[in-house]
């Protein structure tokens, strides 16, 4: 069942929508309608709120298999927007190891859990596994570009979507555009502006907090170096706030620090490095303050605990010629 299939939905204004306690479940009715509820319900709620929704309609023990393991999968996912990847984790390994119809996608969020934890070997191997019910395309684009492997991400990213317009999955289509404007955005702003558009035109219609946000923090992508990215951020860090989602809060200032690192402001840039090594104390994209490192010609403090497919020399020399290439755009001197 494509995610995209509870995007256009109104929420409920019933009681059981509304903040609160939750409802009493008594039957299997109860707990179904509470279950398609917190589905429906969780663009609109803080993802702690999902959770907690998903945790009751599971403790009943009400729900068939498949019901369960939908249940586990739709709380899985927001453990992973909470940051909580522990629990992310186990809910998606039972999930796959169940083997019903949303096995494939539950192997996909195991494989981009190894990912967010470094682990890109992992999360590499993964890929062939995935099928087009995984999104293996889109998988392995967020695997290439924190490499600097820029146009391997967008050659990925591009048959992800082609892939989503074949079957006529809307949100999934949208969702590996914003990819794709993402990874164009650090190397060709004219082409991201173009691309975010097209971006934007898919996602009317759907609620996608997350890809919208991520859209937004691509737009800062394309814009850095310029005058009004750190206000724009502000606001975007206001909104993930807001939203409830701290996952795309690395996303927000790995923007900042690359463009802190196009205009050579170092202490902004350092201010930017502390926040980022905050957000990713627990090992969960550790690898975007590696990522600071090298676009800031900086050495690594300690040695990283990430596991990339290739050297640091290499990844450091791709990174620093981002920077480089921006600061020829736009025209900005070496500092």
């Amino acid at each position: 069942m494509p995610n995209s299939v509870w995007e256009p939905l109104t929420p409920p204004t019933t009681p059981a929508s509304a903040d609160g306690p939750n409802p009493p479940l008594d039957t299997p009715a109860d707990a179904l309608a509470e279950l398609l509820t917190a589905i429906a319900r969780r663009q609109h709620e803080h993802r702690r709120r999902t959770v907690d929704r998903l945790t009751t309609v599971l403790d009943t023990g009400l729900l068939p298999p498949e019901l369960t393991a939908m249940a586990l999968y739709y709380r899985a996912k927001a453990y992973k927007d909470l940051g909580h990847n522990e629990a992310s984790r186990a809910g998606m390994q039972a999930v796959a190891d169940a083997g019903g119809r949303l096995a494939p996608k539950a192997r996909r969020g195991l494989a981009n859990l190894a990912r967010i934890s470094g682990d890109f070997p992992t999360a590499l191997a993964a890929v062939p596994t995935l099928g087009g019910k995984g999104r293996h395309h889109r998988v392995e684009g967020d695997i290439h570009w924190p490499h600097g492997n820029i146009a391997q991400a967008v050659t990925a990213f591009t048959t992800a979507r082609t892939e989503a317009e074949q079957h006529n999955a809307a949100g999934e289509r949208a969702i590996a555009q914003v990819r794709l404007a993402l990874a164009v955005a650090f190397t060709d702003p004219d082409r991201a502006a173009d691309e975010l558009t097209l971006a934007h035109q898919l996602l009317d219609g759907l609620d996608q907090r997350t890809t919208t946000l991520l859209a937004r923090t691509a737009a800062l992508i394309k814009d850095a170096g310029t005058d009004d990215v750190t206000d724009r951020a502000q606001s975007l860090h206001t909104d993930i706030d807001n939203a409830g989602l701290p996952f795309p809060t690395r996303f927000a200032e790995l923007a900042l620090a690359f463009h802190h690192a196009v205009r050579g402001d170092h202490h902004n840039l350092t201010a930017t490095l502390g926040r980022l090594n905050e957000l990713t104390a627990t090992g969960d994209f550790a690898y975007f303050t590696d990522i600071t490192h090298f676009m800031a010609h900086q050495p690594l403090p300690r040695p990283s605990t990430t596991r990339w497919l290739e050297p640091e020399d290499t990844l450091r020399g791709r990174w620093e010629t981002l920077v480089a290439e921006r600061r020829h755009h736009l025209g900005i001197h070496q500092p």
